[in-house]
């Protein structure tokens, strides 16, 4: 029987994150005025700094993304009666949580308020207690290089390819766990561009009035669209960051790169003022007004994903704001006037959808009695159903009056034609909840209603009786 320990590290090993960054991040999130204290942390050196910040933070061992190949591994050796030991340079309070989560350590050593356990000195503690070669070593990074040198059998996990070679010239490479790859569609997913067909609203003014012909608008709006794309995005990551706890017990956002631990934390910390200035760059191409709206709207999505979003019925009220400033935007940058019954269909249509949104959520959580993050419980469904397709009602009465308004019958040649977009509209809300209620609703209704054929050929329908009513077609 091999007597020698298996000596495991944690941050990118036996986690495929770090977990300074999920400590700090929700310290900063709890107390984000806590900064200023952290540079007299770090003043203290970088022990004191992990140890501060484990102090005020409390990680769920239960949701962290854990390299579950490797994980199995482990457990097989621990069957086996191998002694695995867990030797991380993160704060002992975060190490033992793990150990005592996992079950299969027989001892933790790890960081505390006066020792930095990384690099050369974990390898001159190992080699004090254990001996030249008298241990097995699992890492992931190049700090540990000085500690494969010393181990008798070297264990690379989640490593560089770099990692690799250098590693390799030890000549005790027993094991190999090869790191995931970083795909394309984990920055595709990072930035949510399935999520920029919702700021295609942006064209709604444009073509509300007729104005599809104007090429000085489309010279507006497409640098509009990609302004405010950006600035979504660079939420979009923020909210991630945020919600890394919630995501991880979801069945589908679980998967997201950042969650997941496809994409590094400092990544998204990296990539959120870049996108903002990437925004607001292109934003001074459209004019000043819009850059004003793209400024609210990063504001109150900001809010939105801080603290917004935990209120009962304030995060379906913010949702139906932030989809109508998408098309106050689009007005704004070609410089039109919105009318009182387009803000009036567009706020009372998304807050139908904003409802579609959280009722879909909570199916998904019926088995628990609180959807985690949120206000609501799995017994408001009814009510979510019900203030929902009000609201979507109402939308389509808002449609009908507005059909029978004195504007019709300026902007339209034949106006009674516009009457057959009433019931196409009531037919796809109706179509909408239906599939909500049948729990094949996608986590955002606009991104499932461009996947879905039924309300494409709904939008298809209804463009049509526009074109119709506005070029004259006879009936």
């Amino acid at each position: 029987m091999n007597v020698r320990p298996i000596i495991v590290d944690l941050d990118g090993t036996l986690i495929l994150t770090d977990t300074l960054h999920e400590s700090l991040l929700k310290v900063l999130f709890k107390n984000p005025f806590l900064l200023l204290n952290m540079l007299f942390w770090l003043r203290r050196g970088k022990a004191a700094f992990k140890h501060c910040i484990a102090a005020r933070s409390e990680l769920n061992a239960d949701t962290l993304p854990y390299n579950h190949d490797f994980l199995e591994w482990l457990r097989d050796q621990h069957a086996q009666g191998r002694k695995l030991i867990l030797c991380t340079g993160a704060n002992e309070k975060i190490a033992v949580s793990i150990a005592t989560h996992l079950r299969i350590f027989d001892e933790v050593i790890a960081s505390n308020e006066s020792l930095n356990l990384t690099g050369t000195e974990k390898a001159r503690m190992l080699e004090t207690r254990f001996g030249i070669e008298g241990f097995e070593y699992a890492g992931n990074s190049q700090a540990d290089l000085a500690v494969w040198q010393l181990s008798s059998k070297a264990i690379v996990v989640n490593a560089s390819t770099r990692v690799v070679s250098r590693a390799r010239q030890n000549g005790n490479v027993h094991n190999i766990f090869i790191k995931r790859p970083l795909a394309f569609r984990d920055l595709i997913g990072t930035l949510r561009l399935h999520q920029w067909s919702k700021n295609l609203l942006l064209f709604v003014p444009l073509i509300a009035s007729h104005g599809v012909g104007q090429l000085n608008a489309w010279t507006q709006l497409l640098p509009a669209f990609f302004a405010l794309s950006f600035c979504a995005s660079s939420v979009y990551i923020l909210n991630d960051l945020h919600d890394l706890e919630s995501d991880r017990i979801h069945v589908r956002k679980r998967m997201r790169p950042l969650a997941a631990g496809f994409i590094p934390l400092w990544t998204g910390w990296l990539l959120i003022p870049l996108l903002l200035l990437l925004a607001f760059s292109i934003g001074t191409l459209v004019n000043s007004q819009f850059l004003a709206i793209i400024a609210v709207y990063f504001l109150l999505t900001l809010m939105y994903s801080l603290f917004l979003k935990s209120l009962v019925l304030v995060d379906c009220l913010t949702l139906a704001i932030l989809y109508t400033l998408r098309i106050i935007a689009g007005a704004v940058a070609i410089g039109h006037s919105l009318s009182f019954w387009l803000l009036c269909l567009s706020v009372f249509l998304f807050l139908s959808l904003a409802f579609v949104k959280r009722y879909a959520e909570l199916l998904d959580l019926q088995a628990s009695k609180t959807a985690h993050g949120r206000g609501y419980h799995t017994s408001d469904l009814p009510l979510i159903h019900t203030m929902g397709v009000t609201a979507g009602y109402v939308s389509v009465l808002v449609l009908a009056l507005y059909v029978n308004s004195p504007e019709v019958q300026v902007l339209y040649q034949n106006p009674k034609l516009i009457w057959a977009a009433v019931p196409v509209i009531l037919y796809w809300i109706s179509w909408i909840w239906m599939q909500t209620d049948r729990g094949n609703m996608h986590d955002d209704p606009l991104v499932f209603a461009v996947r879905d054929r039924t309300s494409l050929f709904c939008a298809a329908i209804f463009i049509l009786i526009i074109v119709a009513g506005a070029t004259g077609i006879p009936w």
